[in-house]
């Protein structure tokens, strides 16, 4: 099982301060249908973002795109 914190950096492409607990989004995955996991986190001191993550395939989206 990965956590909240695992999720995120794997959504930020690198480490991350903290995150909070992981939910389902309420969306399937644009390029495969699957199932998507939603995740908020602080990627530095001074930000916050909301990071989405496909279960099946590589696809991710943040807040900031």
């Amino acid at each position: 099982m990965v956590t909240a914190k695992k999720l995120a950096e794997l959504i930020e492409d690198d480490s991350v301060m903290d995150a909070e607990a992981i939910e389902e989004a309420d969306r399937e995955c644009p390029d495969c249908g699957g199932d998507v996991l939603e995740v908020g986190y602080m990627p530095s001191v001074t930000e916050f973002v909301t990071g989405r993550k496909c279960q099946d395939c590589d696809w991710s989206e943040t807040d900031r795109d």
